[in-house]
């Protein structure tokens, strides 16, 4: 099937630009000493996930508790859940899952690590702790290294639980545009998190595992800090991430057909609910600079001197990629002007 045979919106993936990204981001690890735990979020697609395993990732980060079950039960061996789990309910599933596999997950809180420790005693797991570490996000993580310090040795105490290390992701950080701004202020995390390391070894609990680092910041690790890389966008590279001049190409686009046509714009028929907008509105591929304007089921570009008509199918950039797949079932790959397969988006909406 060719692409103008498919009936829009539809969202595809540009497989060559796609791994070309992929190559850049292993010259990127290897020459940082860095592995790879790619984030599952970006993409909710097991085979997707698959692939990068077979490139050399040690293993999967996920956000979410369903797409951990998603991606066990699929058989992955090593997923980290960059997130606080803490309801009885899905700590229990957390507790039986980690019998599968090497399951981790992060914690900010000696009570949720009680609890933790419980469920995984009934349930004769081992469950895997990174502690979330306060980098500057003001979301989830301990804010001292005091704080830090006593929470590692809590797990350490715990039977069924092992600390691992530290959760350092300065995803405030992913998408500062001025590249100078955003290098120094990565720095001064790094700093931040080499002065956490030291205390820790300095008083006997040293960090296995230093896990963060989004896309935006990729660029700027190669001191030695981090020994994990949690970046996911990397494959796809959306609208947000190309305006920061990275070297990664934009491979994921909604195509849309071209309902109506004016002489100052073009009324495409990909609306909200096809396109995701938390991260600003989407580009016309070849017109980064036109305006769009969206509705539930319309994006209208205002576009002057164009040579489009009714009918035509015209390349989307969503601005935020995670979320713009999080409404597709599937992604279609292609190659040129041809469909060559199809994805199943096998976590979509899994938020719990």
């Amino acid at each position: 099937m060719q692409i103008d045979q498919m009936e829009t919106p539809v969202l595809v993936l540009d497989m060559d630009k796609m791994e070309e990204n992929a190559r850049t981001m292993q010259k990127m690890t290897e020459k940082c000493g860095i592995r790879l735990r790619p984030h599952y979020k970006s993409h909710k697609c097991l085979q997707m996930a698959q692939w990068q395993m077979e490139a050399g990732a040690l293993g999967i980060t996920c956000a979410k508790l369903g797409e951990a079950e998603d991606l066990v039960n699929a058989g992955f061996k090593d997923v980290l859940i960059a997130n606080q789990v803490v309801s009885t309910s899905k700590i229990a599933r957390l507790a039986h899952l980690a019998k599968s596999c090497h399951l981790g997950v992060c914690v900010d809180d000696e009570e949720n690590v009680k609890n933790l420790e419980k469920a995984a005693a009934v349930a004769g797991s081992t469950i895997y702790c990174l502690i979330e570490y306060e980098v500057g996000m003001n979301r989830c993580g301990v804010e001292t290294k005091e704080d830090f310090l006593r929470l590692a040795k809590f797990i350490k105490s715990c039977p069924h639980l092992v600390y691992e290390g530290i959760q350092a992701y300065a995803g405030h950080l992913a998408h500062r545009k001025v590249h100078e701004e955003r290098k120094d202020a990565s720095q001064k995390v790094d700093e931040r998190v080499k002065e956490l390391i030291d205390y820790l070894i300095q008083n006997g609990m040293p960090a296995e595992k230093v896990s963060g680092i989004s896309t935006g910041t990729s660029v700027f690790k190669y001191k030695g800090i981090y020994n994990e890389m949690q970046a996911g966008s990397y494959l796809f590279i959306d609208g947000a991430y190309a305006a920061l001049g990275l070297d990664f190409k934009n491979a994921l686009f909604v195509v849309s057909d071209l309902l109506s046509v004016k002489e100052n714009r073009i009324i495409a028929d990909a609306g909200l609910k096809a396109i995701a907008s938390d991260m600003g509105p989407p580009q016309l591929l070849g017109h980064p600079d036109v305006e769009a304007k969206l509705s539930e089921e319309h994006t209208t570009f205002l576009l002057n001197g164009h040579n489009y008509k009714a009918g035509d199918k015209v390349f989307i950039i969503p601005s935020h990629g995670c979320t713009t797949v999080n409404l597709y079932d599937k992604i279609y790959m292609i190659r040129g002007k041809e469909v060559v397969g199809e994805l199943e988006v096998n976590s979509r909406g899994k938020g719990v």
